[in-house]
């Protein structure tokens, strides 16, 4: 998927004097809007090469920075992401780790939140930034964000703190004003530059005259040893989003999808969904055959809350487990790299319901 590292590309000339030595960044080009320029017969928006994504940066040379890049071979659009891809990605960042302090991934907006969950689950004792960043508009574009979004991402990628470490240390996405948890973050706009928002955790850091970190949401946990990637994913999986009027005949069919290991439910409000004695027989149906059910909500603020309303008590009491208040795009990576992991169903259970990178709070305060 990708291609050998590139030549360094060209940026501002050192000056160390005995200071702290220059941060090196690696840019992981996959493709995407940024990178995108249109074809003058049909008018579509088609991959270009890296080339022309940094002939459109000038900027990038006056940067204080060592950088460097790789770039998928056949640059995609980000609706035809995978989880191949998602490895693909993850390999480039731990064959080159130890020699770059930070990583920077360009990505289509449509799956980025996606790929930003799915890496954040994949980096255990990740003590450097990944930044997940694109655009809009081309970066070729008169208009474009994809300028401020990438040159904005390589000063965060490069932040240190007084100490001398990775002020970011952790899988985030920056989109024009903000920098978002991975794994926390959703799409919520097609047509607005601020196109990304995290309705349950805030923002990381915040883009005006100057960029100022929010110390307090930044991911903080001590590193338990070494990086260590996973790479398994186990894509038996489905979301299910109820409905009014949703029928017991295509419920069971898809509750009885063949070789389905486990189903995110989307459901109403706190959590809740039909009363009806066929939906709560078809839940413990599929529980009681080992399927890992997670109840998240429809909504995008807020939590679920399984025992607050008697429609949500009976989804819990079939046996469905509560997702809190986790995106539906970390819900699903997150179910898919659990049950690649190997688990008993009681294990992954467990860490469905809990933290494991600040995906979720499994408190109301």
């Amino acid at each position: 998927m990708t291609q050998p590292l590139r030549t360094p590309l060209p940026t501002a000339a050192a000056a160390n004097h005995g200071g702290p030595s220059r941060p090196r960044i690696l840019i992981i080009y996959t493709g995407g809007t940024i990178g995108m320029i249109e074809n003058a017969e049909t008018r579509a928006l088609e991959p270009f090469n890296f080339n022309h994504l940094i002939e459109n940066v000038p900027k990038i040379k006056l940067l204080d920075i060592d950088i460097e890049s790789v770039e998928f071979t056949d640059p995609i659009d980000s609706s035809s992401m995978n989880p191949s891809h998602w490895q693909s990605i993850a390999r480039v960042i731990e064959d080159h780790y130890a020699d770059f302090d930070g990583f920077v991934v360009l990505h289509g907006t449509d799956t980025m939140a996606y790929t930003a969950s799915a890496l954040s689950f994949m980096f255990e004792n990740l003590d450097k930034p990944i930044i997940i960043t694109g655009s809009q508009l081309p970066i070729g574009d008169v208009r474009t964000d994809g300028e401020e979004n990438l040159i904005t991402a390589l000063q965060v990628a490069s932040a240190r703190t007084p100490d001398g470490r990775p002020m970011v240390r952790e899988v985030a996405i920056l989109f024009e004003d903000f920098l978002w948890r991975g794994n926390r973050a959703t799409k919520h706009s097609s047509d607005n530059f601020c196109a990304f928002s995290s309705e349950n955790y805030p923002a990381l850091a915040s883009f005006g005259l100057g960029i100022h970190f929010n110390r307090e949401a930044l991911l903080n946990q001590t590193s338990k040893g070494e990086l260590k990637v996973h790479y398994g994913f186990d894509t038996n999986v489905m979301m299910v989003d109820l409905f009014p009027g949703i029928q017991e005949n295509v419920v069971r069919h898809m509750f009885n999808t063949p070789g389905i290991r486990g189903i995110v439910l989307k459901t109403f409000g706190s959590g809740n969904g039909p009363s009806d004695p066929w939906f709560i027989s078809a839940l413990r149906d599929a529980t009681e055959r080992g399927i890992i059910m997670v109840n998240i909500s429809q909504c995008s603020n807020g939590s679920v809350m399984p025992g607050r309303y008697s429609a949500g008590l009976g989804i819990s009491q079939a046996g469905v487990i509560s997702g809190h208040d986790l995106t539906a795009e970390a819900s699903v990576t997150k179910l898919m790299h659990l049950l690649a992991r190997g688990f008993n169903r009681e294990q992954v259970e467990e860490y469905m319901s809990n933290s494991l990178c600040g995906e979720m709070t499994t408190t109301i305060e």
